[in-house]
């Protein structure tokens, strides 16, 4: 996928300094933790009232390499189960202060404590589920040669209303063009895609469909 229209001008990941992300990554996720408190804990006493504990969903993910490690969201849903102990679909389960976490996007800011650790990137390839490690083409695992981040090149082109193949498309995209100004590019965007609500989930979707593995 053709994204070199994008007005920045990049030598590509070796331009970028992994100390020059880091401070940005610091810097912005203490900021961001700082002024968010307040709506945070709003936001635990609420999901805590609502639907009980736990307050954070926290669940193993693949990190830098695949490594795993543990991401922290907002939960958004609840366990509901059927006669036979099986949990309900995500539609079922989400409940209506999960749905406004989620299309404002407040359900991510506990991810900010991830950034913190070095677990994660403000900005990167979204961090999906470990079992997909296995399901991705070698090019589509290439999206593991950087930090998962909290937005990245596809959340503000489209988000889960794209497919997966165009998803990791452009999560490759972003790993051979990763440089400063594409960052504060793309954490820009984001701002305005919260604004404007886009992408929250695929057609037809609570959330997105699980990646099967590509054709082919």
């Amino acid at each position: 996928m053709d994204r070199a229209s994008t007005g920045v001008q990049s030598r590509g990941s070796n331009a970028y300094p992994g100390w020059a992300k880091r401070a940005l990554d610091l810097l912005l996720a203490a900021g961001a933790l700082l002024i968010a408190g307040p709506v945070m804990a709003l936001a635990a006493v609420a999901i805590r009232v609502t639907m009980g504990a736990p307050v954070f969903f926290c669940q193993q993910r693949p990190g830098l390499h695949g490594k795993p490690f543990t991401l922290l969201k907002f939960r958004t849903m609840t366990d509901a189960r059927d006669a036979d102990g099986n949990l309900l679909p995500d539609a079922d389960r989400l409940t209506a202060l999960g749905r406004l976490l989620r299309s404002t996007s407040l359900d991510e800011l506990p991810e900010l404590i991830n950034v913190l650790r070095g677990e994660m990137s403000l900005v990167g390839p979204r961090p999906l589920l470990m079992e997909y490690l296995d399901r991705y083409t070698p090019d589509q695992m290439r999206r593991h040669e950087v930090k998962p981040g909290i937005t990245g090149w596809a959340q503000v082109n489209g988000r889960n209303a794209l497919t997966w193949e165009d998803k990791f498309a452009l999560d490759l995209w972003y790993v051979e063009h990763q440089c400063l100004a594409l960052d504060l590019k793309i954490l820009a965007m984001t701002v305005w895609k919260v604004l404007k609500r886009e992408g929250i989930s695929q057609p037809g979707e609570a959330t997105a469909s699980e990646f099967m593995g590509s054709a082919g």
